[in-house]
């Protein structure tokens, strides 16, 4: 059964920084795309960023130059260190792990708010 948890969200003012993590269990993460996806109240959930078995990765344009992802598969898990934090990233930031054949599965989220 493949189980992902997410911790690292919290409250923090703009400017400032979080780290977020997330650790799989029940997968050989070397073998997923792994990803980050965040869903505001009232908007649907949009990727944030991706890397690929390979290491190769890709960002939303609204994160671009400030967050970055990065994974360790040793320790089944992914990260998203996340600067320069703005109050339009406020959130639920969601891990995502996608198969060769598109099965996508989810963890249940941690919360991020950035103030003003």
């Amino acid at each position: 059964q493949v189980q992902l948890a997410e911790s690292g969200g919290g409250l923090v003012q703009a400017g400032g920084s979080l780290r977020l993590s997330c650790v799989a269990s029940g997968v050989i993460v070397s073998r997923y795309k792994m990803g980050w996806y965040r869903q505001a109240p009232g908007k649907q959930r949009e990727l944030v960023a991706a890397i690929t078995v390979g290491g190769s990765t890709n960002y939303a344009d609204f994160v671009k130059g400030r967050f970055t992802i990065s994974r360790d598969n040793a320790k089944k898990s992914v990260y998203l260190q996340m600067n320069s934090l703005k109050p339009e990233d406020t959130a639920l930031y969601y891990c995502n792990a996608a198969d060769v054949l598109q099965r996508n599965y989810w963890g249940q989220g941690t919360q991020v708010t950035v103030s003003s």
